[in-house]
């Protein structure tokens, strides 16, 4: 038997991620030999700053700030700098070169996704990801492979483990956002400037990323509707409970079929009340989950670490390996299936109910005043919680929970309310998912 040469791999970033990939593929080279058919060289470690402290001690000889030359020389490049650019430029040179990439990199292919798959395929080349969303989870393959041949239906996560733990010691530990968050950056979940998870960002990067890969169509970051949970109160966590939810923030990404019958998807990421019963309810910590829903194969839930150095390492080793099993077998690379470019839904078109918490003046025909804007506006109600007990005198609080109704609708019904003369605040709305 002939033995195929070693397969040269160039590293671009020697972060948390890239620092243990590049550990574990120096320690564990014979290893991950056997499974992929051939030797895998690292040839070199491409970085801003070769004298910068790292966490993983590395072969000096190894670094270099030279990433282009070091991409010509390579037969997979693993791309993990992060952000836009440079990266955009290097993952096309790559390609562009013959190269298969590896990435880790949610914002670039949520942004430019499209321009790298087309690139890769003009050539033969094959682009890897399963980094990219959920850590070491492995979750873009089974969508990618295993489920090819089904009809996915709607895909529900909690892809952020940073909004994940905070929601989660507001639950279990009753503490306040500010405080939950406070601890988050003490552990080193949550980074010095948070806004990229707190207020959805990193999530609807990952939203936009599955949904293009489970319905086959591209879908834009710009089309991908973003909330995220700075808004959510230690109140609305405990009503949350006390109702029998748990408050998550989910990614979505569901097929749907418009008034017209016309069938289109829709990605979106917001907080909302999940039923106790449901899988999703018990992911805790900074654990992520995706929970797929298809024809098919049923219910399908994936759970495990979304981040960090070492698991996410794992994710893009797997991807390494298939990545030279490929070359030492030969042929073109597999092109993205987005060839359905079914339209994206704006979120008014989601079907969905709410659970409305409202501050109302306790007097006779207030309940009915509620009940008719809500009938108005095509909205039904399924239950009604009505009390006084912490309330100012003369007041009550009012909790309406919907039957399912056109998101377009519901938020119109939130904006009527606000505007009678009975409802003195809008203390809280939340979405609310199926059990």
């Amino acid at each position: 038997m002939i033995e195929y040469r070693n397969v040269r791999v160039a590293l671009l970033g020697a972060g948390s991620v890239g620092s243990q990939v590049a550990r574990l593929l120096l320690e564990h080279g014979d290893e991950l030999a056997s499974r992929a058919g051939a030797g895998l060289e690292l040839v070199g470690i491409a970085v801003r700053d070769v004298d910068a402290q790292r966490d993983v001690d590395l072969p000096a000889e190894l670094f270099t700030t030279d990433a282009a030359s070091l991409i010509l020389g390579a037969d997979i490049v693993v791309e993990l700098i992060g952000g836009i650019e440079p990266a955009r430029t290097l993952v096309l040179q790559a390609l562009q070169s013959g190269a298969d990439v590896v990435t880790g990199n949610k914002a670039l292919l949520a942004t430019h996704g499209p321009e790298l798959f087309a690139a890769a395929e003009q050539v033969g080349a094959q682009l890897y990801y399963e980094a990219a969303v959920a850590g070491a989870i492995p979750i873009i393959r089974p969508l990618h492979d295993s489920l090819a041949g089904d009809r996915i239906v709607r895909i529900m996560g909690i892809v952020n483990g940073t909004t994940n733990f905070i929601l989660d010691l507001m639950d279990r530990k009753g503490s306040t956002f500010e405080d939950a968050l406070a601890t988050a950056t003490e552990l080193g979940y949550a980074e010095a400037d948070p806004t990229a998870d707190v207020e959805g960002y990193d999530a609807a990067q990952k939203a936009a990323i599955l949904a293009s890969l489970a319905f086959h169509t591209s879908v834009p970051l710009a089309a991908v509707h973003r909330e995220g949970i700075t808004h959510v109160t230690i109140d609305q966590v405990r009503a949350a409970r006390k109702a029998g939810y748990v408050v998550k923030i989910l990614a979505t990404a569901e097929r749907l079929t418009d008034e017209d019958g016309r069938e289109g998807v829709s990605a979106r990421v917001y907080p909302a009340l999940v039923p106790e019963s449901h899988p999703l309810a018990s992911v805790h910590g900074a654990k992520n989950a995706v929970f797929v829903e298809a024809e098919a194969a049923g219910d399908l839930m994936f759970y495990g670490a979304g981040a960090g150095g070492v698991e996410t390492a794992s994710a893009v080793l797997g991807d390494l390996v298939s990545a030279a099993r490929r070359h030492v077998i030969g042929g073109p690379g597999v092109a993205e299936s987005t060839r359905s470019e079914l339209p994206v839904f704006p979120i008014g078109t989601v079907r969905t109910s709410y659970q409305i918490t409202l501050h109302v003046t306790d007097a006779p025909g207030v309940l009915s005043t509620v009940a008719g804007v809500l009938a108005k506006h095509g909205v039904s109600v399924e239950t009604v919680e009505q009390t006084t007990t912490g309330a100012a005198e003369g007041t009550a609080t009012l909790v309406i929970g919907t039957h399912l109704a056109r998101e377009a609708d519901l938020a119109d019904t939130v904006v009527a309310l606000r505007g009678e003369d009975v409802v003195l605040d809008v203390t809280s709305v939340l979405r609310v998912i199926g059990a």
